[in-house]
């Protein structure tokens, strides 16, 4: 017989990587990251992460309340609202009037170019990161930009802001010289999902080859301590190959050999921590933020992990 009180997983093999990142979300994550988990990876609905999703809106049409961790208070901000449609693009729901709504806040944030900025002055008396300044005027940023415009066009979305803003990403990403990793992902998201695939992929080739030739990504984890971090990054905020190429079909994996994605599949495999989750990488600032990021970037690891193959379950 069973002791009494003891876990139901006791009498049974290890727990498997997916087991131990669910006890991680379930006793750490936001209703929100629990729906979203149950989404990917327990059978769960659409229905359940777009309710969660929805305590997070605000009537001008954009998102706040923390949803991206790193920015407190209750104000939309282009980043929360690009979460919320990668939220909506993970469950297949980006679309209607919905979006609709979120394209009409975008016009309102947007710089004098079209684009947007990383954070909206809107932000002053709340809570941020130290990484994320605010100021009066910002200028439009690849960083919030990107990732809305890919998703929007991977969508089939068509909106009237989304033609100054397409036009920024281009001339954005197209004269980048000295760049960093976080921008370069931001690259990537816009080049995956824009719609002129032979421009896309002649841009994707020249970004690989600066990638390495700046050293922006770590190709042995085994000795990241060599690579160079970039300006203003967390000591360890090192960035590898599956933080570019999320999954097999994205541009960026043809930056990497087989034999340098798998090193680096490795490492995300282990960098699974004692309680079930992965860590962050970035500057922790604030407890609840830390807590908040980390079922985020788990459930994130987990969807690279399967998307390549890799048993998780």
């Amino acid at each position: 017989m069973a002791e009494t009180g003891a876990s139901p997983h006791a009498a049974s093999s290890p727990l498997s990587p997916l087991q131990r990142a669910e006890q991680f979300v379930w006793l750490t994550a936001r209703v929100l990251e629990q729906r979203r988990f149950a989404f990917h990876f327990l059978e769960g609905g659409a229905e359940a992460v777009e309710t969660a999703l929805a305590a997070y809106g605000n009537e001008d049409g954009g998102y706040g309340h923390a949803l991206e961790p790193d920015l407190r208070g209750p104000v939309s901000q282009p980043l929360h609202t690009g979460y919320a449609l990668r939220v909506l693009d993970s469950v297949r729901r980006c679309g209607g009037m919905r979006v609709e709504r979120v394209c009409r806040y975008l016009t309102s944030v947007s710089t004098p170019d079209g684009a947007l900025p990383a954070v909206h002055p809107s932000q002053r008396g709340y809570p941020c990161a130290p990484f994320v300044p605010v100021v009066d005027h910002p200028r439009s940023e690849l960083l919030s930009t990107g990732p809305v415009v890919g998703l929007l066009h991977r969508n089939e979305v068509w909106h009237a802001w989304l033609f100054r803003a397409t036009d920024f990403c281009w001339l954005t990403v197209e004269s980048l010289e000295k760049s960093h990793p976080y921008e370069i992902q931001a690259a990537v998201a816009f080049l995956d999902g824009a719609p002129d695939r032979p421009r896309a992929e002649a841009a994707a080739d020249r970004l690989g080859r600066l990638v390495r030739e700046q050293q922006l990504v770590v190709l042995d984890p085994a000795r990241a301590d060599a690579t160079p971090v970039s300006a203003g990054y967390a000591p360890g905020e090192h960035h590898f190959a599956h933080d570019f190429a999320k999954a097999p079909g994205s541009l960026a994996r043809a930056w990497f050999t087989d034999e340098e994605m798998a090193q680096s599949l490795d490492f995300l495999v282990d960098e699974q921590q004692e309680d079930g989750g992965w860590p962050i990488r970035w500057r922790r600032w604030a407890p609840g933020a830390a807590l908040e990021s980390r079922p985020i970037v788990t459930i994130e690891a987990l969807r690279t992990l399967r998307a390549y193959g890799r048993t998780i379950a």
